[in-house]
């Protein structure tokens, strides 16, 4: 006979939270979102650390170096997704971590006897509008001037002209010197009102420039995520078929940390992944694992290496996954289980895996439960695949405005190396479906007022950051007529296009 499990399969809707004690402590300005996304020793702190618990799904429909740009200028990080190209990949990867910020590497640049006409056509290329002027035309060569597009009338100056003629000369620009401050650089571009600082060393050769739109830019998104170099953190995902060619191309390209995208990760062949890519760049690499939904799987993961883990099987809105296999969990009850195998794993081995609840969120409220039941961060696709910054097209459809959104099962996106089990190449059924979700406008302003939420109702369960809220909230089962309880009920609402 197969092994039974008692315990009935539960998802975050059977769920409220508990109010606990509210202290003058506890307000939304106070509240920290702050989480680590990567294992870290008993009294060290994550390597990676993030402003918000959340994270965007490795899809076609959602991670691409757009949403993965915008979701770090707001605290949390995307996996670009694999089921592309190597190269497609990584250049995703770069223009992520090329777009800011800082003491930004000239990579656009010309030398003064170039024509303006080779200039219009690198900006239409790259999108730049600044370029160093070097003897060379190297990134790092001996600075001769600065041009941008408004040093010339597009339709009346020659194409032919020469940039030496309309650039502005060395001798007129204003410098940093090599060795200053990010904080030095603003202050010198605010005394003299710059647009751009060019930072160079003593044989006049460029090294970087400082943008104050950068400055700007940081001022507007406090919870921005970004390295050292202020340059913003990426993700990337990768399968366990091409990942001794993947691996590389998307550290050169400066991926800050990477996951194995798989529908189902308690499988030989993501610990043989985990142990090569550990192995080959002497543990220095991030590399998430997933995803499970037991006890077994995580403890399998752990063995194998994974800097953190996802969890859930078939709980997203586009998985078929249940339909068409019966495999999977409830979301709460996988989440429980496994956070309760992680925090058991840490006091025996001072570890701490931190693990990602991947699924399964509906409403808002379901992200604090996820949180309290012990996720350390969330991974979502239908959430951010509805805003401007996703990669897919927004259509007009009955009346309303709508984003594709598809699963990496469907026939769409056919990414069959997720679904991956062994054997001859190829996705055999779907488990995934290719739909819509409506559209919701910018991605800033709708985590705005989702963050909102989860502050308020830490607040309201008396908790001021998601440490606290793992080990004092309480959470309550609840039945079907309290979920109708919960809702408006024995009213008759008023039509809000008419009120």
């Amino acid at each position: 006979m197969a092994q039974y499990l008692n315990d009935i399969s539960r998802t975050f809707s059977e769920y409220l939270l508990i109010p606990g004690l509210t202290t003058k402590n506890c307000v939304p300005d106070l509240v920290s979102l702050k989480t680590p996304l990567v294992k870290f020793k008993k009294g060290q702190e994550s390597d990676i650390t993030l402003n918000v618990p959340f994270v965007s799904a490795i899809m076609q429909s959602v991670s691409d170096h757009n949403m993965a740009i915008a979701l770090a200028k707001n605290g949390g990080i995307s996996f670009i997704y694999g089921s592309q190209a190597i190269e497609e990949q990584a250049e995703m990867v770069r223009k992520v971590k090329k777009y800011k910020s800082g003491f930004v590497v000239s990579d656009a640049n010309l030398t003064p006897d170039n024509l303006l006409q080779d200039m219009i056509t690198i900006k239409e290329k790259t999108g730049h509008s600044t370029f160093g002027v070097t003897e060379d035309g190297s990134p790092d060569g001996k600075l001769m001037g600065i041009i941008t597009g408004r040093d010339y009338r597009p339709g009346k100056d020659s194409l032919d002209m020469k940039v030496k003629e309309v650039m502005t000369p060395f001798d007129k620009l204003i410098t940093g010197e090599f060795g200053i401050s990010l904080s030095e650089a603003n202050d010198i571009i605010w005394d003299h009102k710059l647009n751009c600082l060019p930072i160079i060393d003593k044989n006049q050769n460029l090294k970087y420039l400082v943008f104050r739109k950068d400055y700007d830019d940081h001022k507007e998104n406090p919870n921005e995520l970004s390295d050292e170099h202020k340059k913003l953190l990426v993700g990337a995902g990768i399968n366990t078929r091409d990942f001794k060619e993947r691996v590389p191309k998307l550290l050169e390209a400066g991926a800050d940390v990477l996951c194995l995208d798989s529908s189902d990760g308690y499988s030989v062949w993501q610990k043989e992944t985990l142990e090569y890519i550990k192995k080959a760049y002497h543990g220095k690499v991030k590399v998430g694992a997933g995803n499970v939904v037991d006890r077994d799987g995580f403890l399998y993961l752990a063995e194998a290496g994974a800097d953190f883990i996802k969890v859930g099987i078939g709980g997203g809105s586009i998985c078929i996954t249940r339909e068409q296999k019966g495999i999977g969990r409830g979301q709460a009850t996988s989440l429980i289980e496994v956070a309760e195998a992680r925090d058991e794993y840490y006091e025996r081995t001072g570890d701490y895996i931190p693990i990602c609840s991947d699924g399964g969120i509906v409403q808002d409220y379901h992200m604090v439960l996820a949180l309290s039941m012990g996720a350390d961060f969330l991974m979502m696709g239908r959430y951010f695949a509805r805003f401007d910054e996703s990669p897919t097209r927004k259509l007009l459809v009955g009346g309303n405005y709508v984003k594709e959104y598809w699963g990496e099962g469907s026939n769409r996106a056919r990414n069959w190396q997720r679904y991956d089990m062994g054997g001859s190449d190829g996705l055999k059924f779907e488990e995934g479906v290719d739909s819509f979700v409506p559209y919701a406008g910018k991605l800033k302003d709708n985590m705005d007022m989702t963050l909102g939420k989860v502050k308020s109702t830490m607040c309201s369960c008396g908790v001021t950051n998601l440490s606290e809220l793992k080990t004092k909230t309480k959470v309550t089962l609840v039945s079907s007529t309290s979920i109708i309880e919960g809702g408006a009920h024995d009213v008759i609402l008023k039509d809000q296009r008419n009120s």
